[in-house]
């Protein structure tokens, strides 16, 4: 199993405010809009950097999404800003009639994404918003994994024309990922090829399938970990290549088993390839107010789980 190293720990969603500074400064038809949320979305540094550029709209999400909307049509590239549950749950109706359905370049960025938002609680904790805006046609679906990734990504889509839905997170993680990478939409990025077993995970979840691969890896069992970012497209060329010579599958997600990456991998094997699959997600639950680390134990989503999984998939192998 390769070793993965990092020096530090840090939030994606800073991630997201340093490559939102970046790509503005490289692009001068970038706006943002954040809902009364500047500082936990960390856009402090662009609002402070182009004054004339951003909008603070209040606690008003859905005109938020309508005006951003509405600034596509003048040539203008729209961040918006708020939390994961407030970017999707809430404001439904305007990303599919207004920006989906037309086809906006709105990039729609959400923070504290997850059970890792912590002790807001289960109001706060969206488990939904993939499968939400994953079944929105055209829509483009991205859950990076470190502050490094989330802000490649970010400048990333600010070049893609069309709608995106960036999903980030609260907590400090290992930064890990390559600080000159190239973010690919699209593309799965492999972090260890191995020949039994194929876990592919999204986001906060991707550190716990390289530590469950460390663990793995001293059982004797050779894992390929694949760090799947964009969860629509999904690059189902990887997929495929990855479970070819695996022949099982473990999927790991900060989301509900219902409507997430497991289910969009299950989808495409189900109709090229059947194969045997275990799923680490939240099932079929709400979340609740505590300390992350503790919620991502009491809801099953560490390497502890995602071990158990790969080992119950082996003997259905």
């Amino acid at each position: 199993m390769k070793k993965y190293t990092y020096t530090e720990t840090k939030d994606t969603r800073s991630g997201f405010g340093a490559g939102l500074l970046e790509a503005a400064k490289n692009n001068s038809e970038i706006v943002g809009l954040c809902a009364d949320l500047t500082g936990s979305l960390k856009m402090n540094a662009f609002e402070n950097e182009f004054p004339e550029r951003f909008f603070q709209v209040g606690i008003s999400e859905a005109n938020m999404m309508s005006m951003a909307a509405g600034m596509t049509i003048g040539g203008k590239i729209p961040f918006t800003g708020t939390f994961a549950n407030f970017s999707t749950s809430r404001v439904y109706d305007q990303i599919r009639q207004s920006i989906a359905y037309s086809n906006k370049n709105v990039k729609i960025c959400a923070s504290h994404a997850g059970l890792t938002l912590g002790e807001d609680g289960a109001t706060h904790q969206v488990l939904e918003d993939i499968g939400m805006m994953k079944m929105l046609p055209g829509m483009v679906v991205i859950n990076p994994c470190d502050y490094n990734q989330t802000k490649a990504a970010t400048m990333a889509i600010a070049e893609y024309k069309g709608p995106v839905y960036l999903r980030f997170g609260r907590p400090k993680m290992p930064v890990f990922t390559p600080a000159d990478q190239e973010f690919k939409i699209g593309e799965a990025v492999m972090l260890n090829e191995g020949t039994d077993v194929s876990i592919f995970a999204t986001g906060h979840l991707v550190w716990e399938a390289i530590e469950a691969g460390h663990i793995l890896a001293e059982m004797g069992i050779d894992a390929e970990v694949i760090n799947i970012h964009t969860i629509k497209p999904l690059d189902a060329q990887a997929v495929l290549k990855s479970v070819k010579k695996t022949a099982c599958v473990v999927t790991a997600e900060e989301h509900q088993m219902n409507g997430g990456l497991g289910d969009s991998i299950a989808q495409l094997l189900a109709l090229k390839n059947p194969t045997p699959i275990e799923m680490v997600a939240v099932k079929d639950s709400f979340g609740e107010s505590g300390v992350p680390a503790q919620l991502m134990e009491k809801y099953g989503l560490t390497r502890k789980e995602i071990v158990s999984s790969v080992l119950e998939v082996l003997k259905r192998k």
